[in-house]
């Protein structure tokens, strides 16, 4: 995808752009993706979330969704990956992902993307062109903007025209398109809280035994008006059947470390 400049007071706009050859399913199933492979049973939830997702944003019109979770290391980004991976794999869509949790960005590790430029440096304006920052997945009606390390405040970049710019670009891809937004958690910093504000609607990721009531109350009410797609509850296990629904990082659940790996 690139992002040509505005012409005549116009809007940038994004178009794909080559594909990177370096990804295979194998490697990506080692990452703990499997929303490519319909087959895999562990794939099971990311389409039966693909499915309602759809339905809701196609009736209403929505087309960038975020994805967000009151706070770290419950597996948002796990979610976000593989929905778009399943979101992939449905017929005339073409999805895009985008990584925004620009301080603690993991889409680029979940899909073994290697790179040194992404979306944060697009918006503090060291690269003009998306083209540097878009790798689309052989084969795959998937598109992903990774983030990588970067010194400027992320909340300045996140609340930047250029971010307002990338926005209006989003909505104006053709119709058959979905742009799917890794969030920040909402009580890491205030980006889930700005981005939230310029998107259609998100997606709440909470952990069961971890995401407390209060928890989910109070980003709903820091995110409104926002109007909240749906909520998962991840890493469940009833332990009522066969297949293992209850996937894990082995993160320390802690805000502490958040930041600092």
């Amino acid at each position: 995808m690139s992002f040509d400049p505005p012409r005549h007071g116009q809007p940038a706009y994004p178009v794909p752009g080559e594909a990177d050859r370096g990804v295979s399913f194998e490697r990506l199933r080692e990452s703990g993706l499997y929303g490519f492979d319909s087959k895999d049973v562990r794939s099971r939830p990311f389409t039966l979330l693909r499915a309602q997702l759809l339905r809701i944003a196609r009736a209403r019109g929505w087309k960038i969704i975020g994805v967000t979770s009151p706070t770290p290391k419950v597996g948002k980004s796990f979610v976000a990956s593989n929905l778009a991976a399943a979101l992939a794999r449905t017929p005339d869509l073409h999805t895009y992902l985008f990584d925004f949790d620009l301080r603690r960005s993991t889409i680029a590790r979940n899909f073994k993307l290697a790179g040194e430029v992404g979306i944060s440096h697009f918006l503090d304006g060291t690269i003009s062109d998306l083209s540097q920052v878009a790798r689309t997945i052989p084969n795959e009606q998937l598109t992903i903007f990774p983030s990588y390390p970067n010194a400027a405040a992320s909340d300045e970049l996140v609340g930047s025209p250029r971010m307002d710019s990338l926005i209006t670009a989003m909505r104006q891809l053709p119709e058959k398109t979905i742009c799917l937004c890794d969030l920040p958690p909402v009580f890491a910093n205030d980006d889930a809280v700005i981005i939230s504000q310029k998107i259609d609607a998100y997606l709440m990721i909470v952990e069961d035994g971890a995401t407390t009531r209060k928890q989910v109350r109070d980003s709903f009410r820091l995110l409104s008006p926002a109007p909240c797609i749906g909520t998962v509850l991840n890493r469940y296990n009833a332990g009522l059947v066969a297949d293992d629904y209850g996937y894990g990082y082995g993160y320390a659940k802690s805000y502490g470390g958040y930041y600092n790996d």
